[in-house]
């Protein structure tokens, strides 16, 4: 498998992170927080990529739910990290072996092949007022103000009342039981010759862009990929400072592309 990959800011500066596995790519994007947590979301999604990346190349062919369960356990012990009181990441590892293409997803990162877009849509449908209210001031022009702070830290209250509960959604945090609850896809590697994984921060300003052309997209270099994420940041700052046009918690979220393609 060959894998292309850009970030923007790059890797040591994001709270998202892409990290390449002999046989796959793994993705995580820690959650801003607007709430104090005990460590970065950035610290906690690099030491739970590291402890993914470490199980990966141990045991190439491991069950990605009990790799992804063992491992947030880990992170959870070492960190110190208590379940309602920790950053969160979302997580999506894709890995061929053996003739098949896994793919394990929790949270809303985006993974696209052939014929199939994955993404986890539990926290969106949730719908809280919080989020309704900030979208709709943004759209009318209100900036990132202190009323827009206040409520995305009620928002934040308010989803972590509701992480990693039936009727809520699932999220790498510090309860290993989450695992349990991602999205899992397996797919013939003859049917996955390519795949294409973005965080949110990125495909939500490519779809409000066009740029959404996932067959050519797959096939592009990875300076090309780059040039996506510049393109995505600069039309934030010239063209929509404020989220009037795309309302977003943030004028720039970070950004993170993959391209995975069978060899």
């Amino acid at each position: 498998m060959h894998v292309s990959v850009a970030q923007d800011p790059p890797f040591h500066a994001s709270d998202d992170k892409i990290i390449t596995v002999g046989n796959g790519v793994i993705m995580l994007d820690g959650a801003s927080a607007f709430m104090p947590v005990p460590v970065p979301p950035g610290v906690y999604a690099d030491a739970l990529g590291a402890g993914l990346h470490q199980c990966l190349e141990a045991a190439p062919a491991a069950d990605l739910v009990t790799v992804l369960a063992d491992t947030i356990h880990e992170v959870a012990a070492r960190l110190d990290l208590r379940p309602g009181h920790s950053p969160s990441s979302t997580v999506t590892i894709l890995r061929a072996h053996d003739g098949w293409t896994d793919i394990l997803m929790l949270g809303d990162n985006l993974a696209v092949l052939p014929g199939l877009t994955i993404t986890d849509p539990r926290l969106s449908r949730l719908d809280l007022e919080p989020s309704r209210l900030y979208r709709r001031r943004l759209a009318h022009g209100s900036g990132f103000d202190q009323t827009h702070r206040a409520l995305l830290h009620e928002l934040q209250t308010q989803q972590a009342a509701r992480r990693n509960r039936p009727g809520g959604y699932w999220i790498a945090e510090a309860d290993p039981t989450a695992a349990q609850h991602a999205i899992v896809h397996r797919i013939r590697t003859d049917d996955a010759l390519w795949a294409v994984l973005a965080t949110d921060g990125a495909y939500k300003p490519m779809r409000h862009l066009g740029i959404t052309d996932w067959t050519v997209i797959s096939s592009v270099s990875a300076a090309d990929l780059d040039a996506i994420l510049k393109q995505c940041h600069a039309w934030e700052r010239e063209h929509d400072p404020d989220a009037r046009h795309l309302p977003r918690a943030k004028r720039h979220d970070d950004k993170a592309l993959a391209i995975a393609r069978s060899t």
